[in-house]
């Protein structure tokens, strides 16, 4: 295990074999790092959500993060109370992972990507930078999200406030595809393979194995297969 210079590991973190940690990280106590992480420079791990009355939903949380064998944590990455990361998963550099959020293992949550509330993210998952993730939002395995893409869980545009129910994110299908700047509204099923084009904005559910492109986007065919649907 190495500490850099002007890291703060708190009390009752517990710290696994092989773990590099770099200057000026922030660890909280319930934290437990498995072995062979490497964490870099400013990141923060275990924050505390905070509302400063100024949310319309209450932070809810338990005091505890979990990070896998082999993940690599980057420069600036924030990881709040309440999150699992699965082993050999890249956070990279100023990813926002908020409270009640599971990563599962082998994945990339990209650079500049927000991961909000309760969010399920499965394993081999792809998440390209700067992609923006609505909370209750459910991502199955294998799934590719590329860059930009924006993800909603309100109809109302939070003019109504915040109660919990009506509040769902999409649901993204095994093996599906989503292309770059694609827009997805809340409740949205995409099916398992499916492939969602470049721009697009998905108002309604996605079939499995359908292409859909355009505003809003419609299936413009079937696929042969499903991605990795077998």
């Amino acid at each position: 295990m190495a500490i850099a210079e002007f890291a703060v590991v708190r009390p009752n973190v517990t710290i696994g074999n092989n773990v590099i940690i770099h200057p000026h990280v922030v660890i909280e106590s319930g934290v437990r790092i498995r072995d062979n992480v490497e964490i870099f420079p400013g990141a923060y791990i275990g924050k505390a959500p905070k509302g400063a009355g100024a949310l319309s939903r209450p932070p809810h949380f338990e005091a505890w993060v979990d990070i896998g064998a082999a993940c690599s944590i980057g420069p600036h990455a924030v990881i709040y109370y309440d999150v699992s990361v699965g082993a050999g998963t890249l956070v990279g550099d100023g990813a926002s992972i908020r409270e009640q959020s599971r990563i599962g293992s082998k994945s990339v949550i990209g650079r500049y990507v927000t991961v909000n509330y309760n969010t399920w993210v499965g394993d081999r998952v792809r998440l390209q930078d700067h992609t923006w993730l609505a909370g209750n939002m459910t991502i199955e395995d294998d799934v590719f999200i590329s860059g930009c893409v924006g993800t909603a869980n309100d109809n109302a545009i939070g003019r109504n406030g915040y109660d919990g129910s009506p509040m769902l994110g999409p649901n993204i299908g095994r093996g599906a595809a989503i292309g770059l700047g694609a827009n997805i509204l809340p409740g949205v099923r995409i099916g398992v393979g499916a492939v969602v084009g470049a721009g697009a904005v998905v108002t309604k559910d996605v079939p499995d194995g359908a292409l859909v492109m355009g505003v809003p986007a419609a299936v413009r065919r079937r696929l042969n297969r499903a991605r990795d649907a077998d």
